[in-house]
């Protein structure tokens, strides 16, 4: 097995109880016996077993699964799948061992969202535990239970995240997904290795925090919990081509090799961002109704290497966007909390910061010590740690400036101060109510000084100040 599964192993011992527990395949009393079968393995009898002793098999397999991989016995593990591979193989058995792993992992995958988890955050996780083979396996199992629902009552958002994790076309409805794989050429014993890992990952999934309403259970047009009505037909539109121009701003960003001009299409993106924000406040004052589109959570991944600077950049942005943020290191992401507007900012701007930094990194190359020893690690967490550290006093100034010409522009414009006080006392208590516990993390301290400066001097190339007369190219 590989190392990334031999982790995820050794990482499910911390957990206790059934892995099994909640799911289809039911407590040890439902496992029926193995059919067919001596102490010795030899056959008992030629009779076609029921559908009922197939899936008592299947079940008393996949609990000696669980074992194994409590025990991270990867030589138990592999026994167990090539049995559960030769059930799938033989055409008596196949097609009900098929339909109860669909349903079992569809069972899991559903309890998940109930735990509060989203399509992004399976995924992500899976690729951090399993890897990536399992990620376009997690992909496919959540299709399918997505695909039970009216789309009117699932949250637009978690098609949108399907949507980027995989554009394939949808298994045909004769066929499951599984049989699908087979089709594509993956043999029985990877496949079923890859559905009892997934298995026992989702049947320890920790509880989050409720972000959207559950499928099934959205109202058309919903977007979020608390919201009392859906967002004006113009918005969407509006907002869209907001995020088409900052995309464009951003995208010049990272395709640049000249780290001034980079700095200044960053700027001019975080101000035209500011003035959204500020725009969509005054919007929801002027209509007189400021509950209309609370605070909502979005969830960014923060991954190896140097997640603690990644984490440092995520609030850094996040804070100069008038959000909060919540980093969860185990369980490699951020939960950003704010209004709409600024948490579609804060992800923007992380990802393409993300970007230019690493580009910048890459083009530093490695560095030594006299001594001829490496200290390329040391340099880069040191880069990034100022990097962020500088990128969010210079996001911070593009957001105030923004705000001072929005209150010297708008009519009644002083009452813009105290409404974004307003906005953000209910952030403040949205995060109180998701995460009551929340605690201050240390993130280790810069120990290059090279690298230090190198981070400060990449965040500030040029004057924020150009970056106005980029808007409309």
């Amino acid at each position: 097995m590989g190392k990334a599964r031999r982790r995820q192993r050794q990482g499910a011992r911390r957990s206790s109880g059934d892995p099994w527990a909640g799911s289809a395949f039911g407590p040890a009393a439902s496992r029926g016996p193995a059919f067919g079968r001596s102490a010795s393995g030899t056959s008992t009898t030629d009779a076609e077993p029921s559908a009922a002793e197939v899936r008592g098999v299947l079940f008393e397999l996949l609990g000696e699964a669980s074992d194994a991989l409590d025990r991270a016995d990867e030589h138990g593990l592999d026994v167990v799948a090539a049995s559960v591979a030769a059930l799938c193989s033989a055409p008596t058995t196949q097609r009900t061992v098929v339909m109860a792993l669909v349903d079992s992992l569809t069972t899991a995958t559903t309890h998940a969202w109930q735990l509060g988890w989203q399509p992004a955050d399976l995924h992500r996780l899976v690729g951090r535990r399993l890897g990536a083979p399992d990620q376009q396996v997690v992909v496919d199992v959540m299709s399918h239970e997505l695909a039970q629902y009216a789309a009117a009552t699932v949250d637009r958002r978690w098609f949108a995240q399907l949507r980027e994790l995989d554009d394939r076309p949808p298994a045909p409805r004769s066929s499951t997904w599984i049989d699908a794989r087979r089709a594509g050429g993956t043999d029985w014993f990877t496949l079923v290795s890859q559905i009892v890992s997934l298995l026992h990952l989702l049947a320890r999934l920790p509880a989050l925090e409720r972000l959207t309403s559950l499928p099934g259970e959205a109202l058309p047009g919903e977007a979020a919990p608390g919201q009392q009505e859906p967002r004006d037909a113009a918005s969407p539109a509006a907002d869209e081509r907001i995020l088409s121009r900052v995309r464009m701003l951003l995208a010049k960003a990272e395709s640049t090799t000249f780290e001034a001009e980079a700095a200044t299409f960053t700027a001019g993106a975080q101000s035209l961002m500011a003035r959204h924000s500020i725009d969509a406040a005054l919007l929801d004052r002027d209509a007189d109704r400021p509950d209309r589109n609370g605070p909502q959570g979005r969830r960014i991944g923060i991954d190896n290497p140097y997640e603690g600077p990644k984490a440092v950049l995520l609030q850094a942005v996040a804070s100069a966007n008038r959000c909060r943020m919540v980093w969860s290191r185990e369980l490699g992401f951020g939960t950003v909390v704010g209004f709409e507007p600024d948490l579609d900012a804060v992800e923007l701007l992380f990802t393409s910061l993300l970007v230019q930094a690493t580009r910048t990194l890459a083009a530093a190359g490695s560095r030594s010590t006299l001594h001829g020893g490496s200290r390329t690690r040391s340099f880069r967490q040191s880069f990034l740690s100022a990097f962020a550290d500088r990128i969010g006093e210079r996001l911070h100034e593009a957001t105030a400036h923004e705000e001072e010409a929005a209150v010297a522009a708008h009519t009644g414009g002083r009452e813009l101060v105290p409404l974004l006080a307003a906005r953000a006392e209910r952030v403040d208590e949205t995060l109180g109510s998701w995460f009551p516990e929340v605690r201050q993390a240390r993130i280790s301290a810069a120990r290059d000084a090279e690298g230090w400066h190198s981070g400060r001097s990449a965040a500030d190339r040029a004057e924020l100040g150009a970056a106005r007369g980029l808007e409309g190219s």
